[in-house]
């Protein structure tokens, strides 16, 4: 082992000092439009369905202390990775707002969009029309107030629609001491009821910054973890998920932080299992990672595995395999002190800072976040500005290499609502490409293939769950089915990855002598044929007798599905 290590080292040094010259290239005059505003956050989105991620940033002045209100910016995408500002005609309403995601809140196949408000004032949802038009309804979400940094989407309840979870600080603003997460849930709709006191733990979380829906514990339901700046009661917290939304902190086994800023999962060292890495979390303000057991109790500090890991006023990271070896490597976002900083994995989660991969570019990101803007198979990175600076948010084009690298369906499940044999059958999946965000990845498509009893393929399109998770539905079958599925998924590099092919059989009497009408059950529909002929010949003579008797009741009985 240590003749390995000592090996490998030097490699990792060579490569940071003469590769990947400056592979993130500046590319905002170009591509972005000119702007001096104050960006807290940013997600990737086709808000217009025309096939190509657009960018919305939340935006809203002041840290500590109330600034002005700002309109979210919503910059469209043309095709080709250059970006019109489009916020005045998309927008309708002021704030402000430190996160924005998306997710189709009334199932209606577009995707609409959430603003978490800071400084005590009501979150906000919007509708999208369908061309990326968004509408705002004030009856949607509960009439609270919030200090809020940011909201999530995710099924928490596996009811098919997409829940909502809140940071809450409290009465004052993000860094308030008397706040609670707040709980949304979804009535198919888009129209929200709170959930909190219920489903989450009673419990005040201080100063509360980032939350983040994962699965943490490999079951396929959506666990969340609260990210804070506050020590004070352990930091920040791990809520797992029972299955039906209701949720439980994790009591032990998450090691201690402080002053942090967000949070990201990724699978660091290719064990199959998803780790915590935080900016700014670690002790002194370093980054924190964490390694996940796979149970999603047990978290392991390997912060020193991070080389060199500096006390500096970091933002955001992201997870990233930017030199498409197959491993995730990550980036951290900078605040003023240096520009946002790359490392590289060495496959088996050790990180090495690299070194002349961006632009020579200083200045304030509080977020980044990687997609393939232009078509060309290379995720792009884009970062958020505030705080200082000229606050001009930045893209940098990717010249490395091409992503040929499968999407990987990690894993799959089957469940039958409601114990009905005969379906629908509910499908979870786990899927992960080479980058990852709040949302996971942005594919071109996952599909859930099925046949019955090797009949022709079925594929339908699986909706997203939350992070990594998507969901779909085979429908209901005749009983005593051979049902055969997998996951496929496509990135859009045009990347296809194939889950492993599933087979199971649908309940039923499966041709037993005793389902007399033929519907693939043994129930009270046999017995009264079976009654019709008690005590001369028939079909119910199963034991060839020849009369219909106890015996014949007694043989439908052992063979009774019910």
């Amino acid at each position: 082992m240590h003749r390995f290590s000592l090996l490998v080292v030097p490699a990792c040094v060579l490569c940071s000092t003469i590769a990947h010259a400056q592979q993130f290239q500046d590319g905002t005059s170009a591509r972005f439009p000119a702007q001096s505003l104050y960006s807290n956050q940013l997600s990737f989105c086709d808000v217009d369905q025309d096939g190509d991620l657009d960018i919305a940033f939340a935006d809203g002045q002041g840290y500590s202390s109330q600034g002005a209100a700002l309109r979210a910016r919503i910059y469209i995408n043309d095709g080709n990775g250059f970006f019109v500002d489009e916020s005045e005609a998309r927008v309708p309403i002021i704030g402000w707002y430190r996160g924005v995601e998306f997710g189709d809140v009334d199932r209606d196949g577009d995707w609409d969009m959430v603003l978490a408000n800071d400084f005590y004032k009501t979150p906000v949802l919007l509708i999208n029309d369908g061309d990326g038009f968004f509408s705002y309804d004030f009856d949607r979400l509960p009439p609270a107030r919030l200090s809020s940094a940011r909201g999530q989407f995710a099924d928490v309840d596996d009811d098919g629609d997409l829940d909502l979870l809140f940071c809450n600080s409290g009465t004052s603003s993000r860094f308030g001491s008397n706040g609670r997460p707040v709980l949304y849930l979804n009535d198919g709709t888009g129209f929200f009821t709170d959930a909190t006191a219920e489903l989450t733990p009673n419990a005040i979380v201080r100063d509360q910054q980032d939350c983040h829906f994962f699965d943490a514990d490999g079951d396929l339901d959506l666990d969340v973890h609260i990210g804070s700046r506050s020590s004070i009661n352990g930091g920040s917290q791990l809520w797992l998920n029972d299955g039906a939304g209701a949720f439980s902190r994790l009591q032990s086994g998450l090691p201690g932080d402080g002053n942090c800023y967000s949070y990201d999962t990724g699978d660091c060292n290719g064990d199959g299992n998803l780790d915590l890495l935080g900016a700014n979390s670690g002790s002194s303000n370093r980054e924190l990672l964490l390694l996940n057991d796979g149970t999603g109790t047990v978290w392991t500090d390997i912060s020193s595995q991070i080389s060199p890991n500096p006390t500096s006023d970091d933002n955001d990271t992201k997870f990233i395999d930017y030199d498409m070896d197959g491993d995730l490597d990550f980036v951290v976002a900078a605040l003023f002190s240096s520009q946002d900083r790359f490392y590289r994995n060495n496959g088996r989660g050790f990180f090495t800072q690299q070194t002349n991969m961006m632009s020579p570019i200083t200045d304030a990101s509080l977020d980044v976040g990687f997609a393939d803007v232009d078509g060309d198979g290379r995720p792009d990175m884009v970062t958020a500005q505030g705080e200082g600076g000229n606050f001009q948010n930045r893209i940098y084009m990717n010249t490395g290499p091409v992503d040929d690298i499968d999407p990987e369906v990690r894993r799959t499940s089957v469940v039958t609502p409601n114990g009905d044999d005969s379906g629908p059958f509910v499908v979870r999946t786990a899927v992960f490409d080479q980058y990852t965000s709040d949302r996971g990845f942005y594919p071109r498509s996952i599909e859930l293939v099925y046949t019955v009893d090797g009949g022709r393929e079925i594929a339908i399109e699986m909706d997203w769950a939350g992070n990594s998770v998507w969901r779909g539905e085979i429908p209901a079958v005749d009983p005593c089915s051979l049902v055969t599925y997998f996951v496929r998924a496509e990135d859009r590099a045009g990347n296809v990855g194939v889950g492993e092919t599933i087979d199971f059989e649908t309940a039923g009497s499966c041709g037993s002598i005793a389902d007399l009408n033929g519907d693939g059950f043994v129930n009270g529909a046999d017995l009264g044929l079976l009654l019709a002929q008690w005590g001369g010949p028939g079909t119910a003579d199963f034991n060839g007798s020849g009369s219909v008797n106890g015996a014949d009741l007694g043989i439908m009985l052992v063979e009774w599905t019910g």
